[in-house]
């Protein structure tokens, strides 16, 4: 039951980090976006662990920040390693 919460978690969390991420001109599929909203959510638990974090009685709101973070990290990844910003290109060519 847990992997369902932490892929349900993730498609969120990968939207989430698709606004918070910079750049209004990115064209990264919507599945990768995804796929990095799961990444962000796991490695979000693995990088608040190793910095002291446990499990709490109720929502943990640091553990949730950390996780859109590292997804806003992995969709601006995602678009540059892919060559979809399109804003990218077109400063670079200036």
């Amino acid at each position: 039951m847990e992997i369902v919460g932490i892929i349900i978690a993730g498609l969120i969390i990968g939207l989430l980090g698709k606004l918070v991420a910079p750049g209004d001109k990115d064209n990264t599929p919507i599945w990768l976006t995804l796929l990095c909203g799961v990444g962000g959510v796991l490695l979000g638990m693995v990088v608040y662990q190793a910095f002291g974090g446990s499990d709490t009685n109720g929502i943990d709101w640091v553990r949730w920040i950390v996780s859109i973070a590292i997804a806003a990290v992995l969709v601006v990844l995602a678009s540059t390693l892919t060559g979809r910003n399109t804003g990218a290109r077109r400063s670079a060519h200036r």
